[in-house]
């Protein structure tokens, strides 16, 4: 499994908009296809809602056709 990239976040954040904060979902059907067709996993565990709230330090796994992008959530500066 690749090492986490970090992904900046500014308060909460839900999944869905993460995963198209992180690139992993270009638009909010793009994230719900995702998330309904299985492809999440919250800190090792598969997430199908989109609403779940993150928290830093939570690890996003989106498994992919071409590999697995696994994202940690960071708490952004400022």
């Amino acid at each position: 499994q690749p090492q986490p990239l970090p992904v900046p976040v500014e308060g909460d954040i839900r999944l869905g908009q993460f995963l198209k904060l992180a690139g992993a979902a270009d638009s909010g059907a793009d994230a719900r296809a995702l998330l309904l067709d299985g492809e999440v996993q919250v800190n090792g565990e598969a997430e199908t809602r989109r609403g779940r709230r993150l928290v830093a330090g939570d690890v996003v796994l989106v498994d992919l056709v071409d590999g697995p992008l696994v994202y940690r959530v960071e708490q952004a500066e400022g």
